[in-house]
């Protein structure tokens, strides 16, 4: 048991006879870390990138929500006629008419042709 971890510390198992089969096995494991790594860091910026736009969604979406309320105050009543105050045009006293249209019946064909 001795003599092998001393073996083991002094790295004679990279210096044998059958070394290159020790040597293939350290190799892949290298690579499998390496990769391992790269995809660890890839991961990473694509969970920063989510959370960057998760934020700029949230950005957007309390400007859309204050535009909108601006925009339903500018359209009211009272907002509109201050403005026209101004330009010296006053809101009418005379409550709107509604005009109704009737519009014909079209006779048909056959009705057309017997009269």
């Amino acid at each position: 048991m001795k003599h092998g971890v001393f073996d083991i510390l002094k790295a004679r198992f990279l210096i044998n006879d059958d070394a290159v089969k020790n040597w293939r096995f350290i190799v892949f494991i290298i690579l499998l870390a390496i990769i391992m790594i790269a995809n660890t860091q890839r991961y990473e910026q694509k969970v920063f990138e989510i959370a960057k736009l998760n934020n700029e969604v949230k950005e957007l979406r309390s400007e859309f929500v204050d535009r909108r309320s601006e925009l339903m105050k500018l359209k009211m009543e009272s907002t509109v006629s201050e403005k026209m105050l101004s330009k010296e045009i006053y809101p009418s006293t005379v409550p709107p008419i509604k005009i109704e249209v009737k519009k014909e019946k079209e006779k048909s064909f056959f009705k057309r042709i017997w009269q």
